[in-house]
């Protein structure tokens, strides 16, 4: 376990870091999926507020 000590004796526990790497870019079939998503997404709210607009 990794530890530092302080000057007054405590001992400080820290926790142990994940391995970095660097993200890849999405893939042309994952920007498509991202769009679709997104489109998906934005009829759902269009429709909410076209219903709460309707109700009231």
């Amino acid at each position: 376990m990794r530890y530092t000590s302080e000057g007054d004796g405590k001992l400080n526990n820290f926790a142990v870091e994940p391995k970095m790497y660097q993200a890849e870019p999405p893939n042309p079939k994952q920007q498509r999926i991202y769009v679709v998503m997104g489109l998906a997404a934005a009829a759902l709210v269009g429709g909410l507020f076209a219903i709460a607009v309707a109700v009231s």
